[in-house]
């Protein structure tokens, strides 16, 4: 018998008549507030269920099902979250993370379309082979994050927290990043297998020292991006707009500026410029 308490009260909030939780069926329960530190919850079915604000710190939920279940505020440190299941494909079915803390916690081979993990902290969180498809990480922190062969295609990731995070073979089509922070992030360049932000909005982004070699921005819109000390060597720019970037010390080498938009831009701060022709309204 397990017997599951509210972290603070120690109230019981249910008895499950079994020797671990791992593969119970919780579907639907109230578990708000509830102690599942260091639980083994693997295979277990929460779908719908109510965790907002429980303590799930280095709990298991390896293949759980979270379908449309309520994570608000809870405490996820370092829990293991390989092969959960969070959505169906449809809007609105998606599991809510809001405010969660997900911080060193191992994210590997979810479904995560349309999933809410707004204000969300994932500073130091490893995230791998995983979709999150239209997902709202708006003003979350993945500050210092590992993301490797993820799909964050036109997610919301507007005034997000990405400073020295690590994203290699990371696909952000049509993502939103507007003032968003990327300094010191590594999305391109020795080891690391460039990303893709073709369409991507980064107005008013930090990308300062961000590695960006071999990236591709393809009519992406870096409007008053501050790229200074940036490394965009070899990125592929066609169709992009730099208008009014930051560009001291940006190395451009061997960067296709034809079809940038550019205007007052100041390109004679930025390293290794090479132009076919003269670009208006450029310094």
């Amino acid at each position: 018998m397990i017997e599951v308490r509210h972290k603070l009260s120690g109230d019981l909030l249910h008895r499950v008549d079994a020797d671990s939780l791992a593969g119970a069926d919780l579907r639907q329960y109230d578990l708000r507030g509830a102690d599942l530190n260091g639980a083994d919850l693997s295979g277990a079915s929460l779908e719908g269920a109510d965790l907002r604000d429980a303590d799930l710190q280095r709990a298991d939920l390896e293949g759980v099902n979270l379908l449309t279940a309520n994570l608000r505020g809870a405490n996820l440190d370092e829990a293991i979250l390989d092969g959960v299941r969070l959505e169906n494909g449809l809007p609105g079915h998606a599991a809510s993370l809001f405010r969660c803390s997900l911080r060193g916690a191992q994210i590997s081979g979810c479904k995560m379309r349309y999933v809410d993990l707004r204000l969300a902290d994932l500073s130091g969180a490893t995230l791998s082979d995983s979709e999150l498809h239209n997902a709202r990480l708006d003003g979350a922190c993945l500050r210092d994050s590992i993301i490797g062969w993820t799909k964050l295609i036109d997610a919301n990731l507007s005034g997000v927290d990405l400073r020295g995070a690590r994203l290699c073979r990371v696909r952000l089509n049509g993502a939103n990043l507007t003032e968003a922070r990327l300094d010191g992030a590594q999305l391109g360049g020795d080891g690391c297998v460039s990303a893709i932000l073709n369409r991507a909005v980064l107005t008013r982004a930090s990308l300062v020292d961000t590695a960006l070699a071999g990236v591709s921005l393809i009519n992406a819109d870096l409007t008053e991006a501050k790229l200074g000390g940036a490394d965009l060597s070899g990125a592929l720019l066609t169709g992009a707009n730099l208008r009014k970037a930051e560009l001291t010390g940006t190395n451009l080498a061997g960067v296709d500026l034809t079809t940038v938009t550019m205007t007052f831009a100041n390109l004679s701060a930025a390293h290794n410029v090479t132009l076919r022709y003269p670009k208006r309204g450029t310094r």
